[in-house]
């Protein structure tokens, strides 16, 4: 039995589907080998129902043994401080790994998922399209100049940069060919085909609950 459980919601609309962040954590554990279970709380009453164990009532949090962390990019650290496959035991390697992690939060996410928001609400001179364009002409230009992110390698940096930019309208936004084949081979590695599925597979097999119990 493991220790690790990954907590996310039961069933979600379609739409956000394999963009989950809880997918972030199964993603982590499969390239690091570690066996994790997972469990749910119900999408009806999100908003309030967990507040005790993520006071923003969202998802993902984790449970490993007595520890209980949430927010994804706190989880994944935690997993990469398991296991080497996720970040360099060395200072500078170690480092590396940390700051980006900390820039695909605070620097990429912060900006494409409230530019994201504005865009599917319909407003029609959206205000962060610059500052959006702005930082993904940055990344674009890093993207250009190495093929990872921290230490020569794949990391979990890698990991968190790949799924802010995998999200389509942000994937889509101008011609950023570095940045294509980046999110390309980082989304084509084999751990996150089978964390995608697997998601993919629980929200569907909800569907069927659902309209059972209707």
């Amino acid at each position: 039995m493991t220790d690790l459980t990954i907590w996310t919601l039961d069933w979600v609309p379609p739409g956000p589907r394999g963009f989950v962040r809880d997918l972030r954590l199964r993603w982590a554990c499969r390239e690091a080998g570690l066996d994790y279970a997972v469990k749910t709380i119900p999408f009806d009453g999100r908003e309030t129902n967990h507040l005790d164990r993520q006071p923003f009532g969202q998802v993902p949090y984790l449970d490993d043994g007595g520890l209980k962390i949430f927010e994804s990019g706190a989880c994944l650290l935690h997993l990469a401080g398991k296991s080497e496959a996720l970040m360099p035991r060395d200072a500078a390697g170690e480092a590396e790994t940390v700051e980006w992690v900390i820039a695909a939060l605070n620097s990429m996410e912060m900006a494409t998922v409230p530019w994201w928001f504005l865009k599917i609400s319909g407003v029609a001179d959206n205000p962060m399209t610059g500052w959006v364009g702005q930082r993904l002409g940055h990344i674009e230009r890093i993207l250009s100049e190495r093929a990872w992110l921290a230490a020569g390698r794949f990391t979990v940096a890698d990991l968190l940069m790949a799924d802010v930019l995998r999200v389509p309208d942000v994937r889509g936004f101008g011609e950023r060919p570095a940045t294509e084949a980046y999110v390309a081979r980082v989304t084509g590695r084999e751990a996150f085909r089978e964390a995608h599925a697997e998601q993919m597979r629980q929200f569907e097999a909800a569907d069927a609950q659902r309209a059972g119990a209707a």
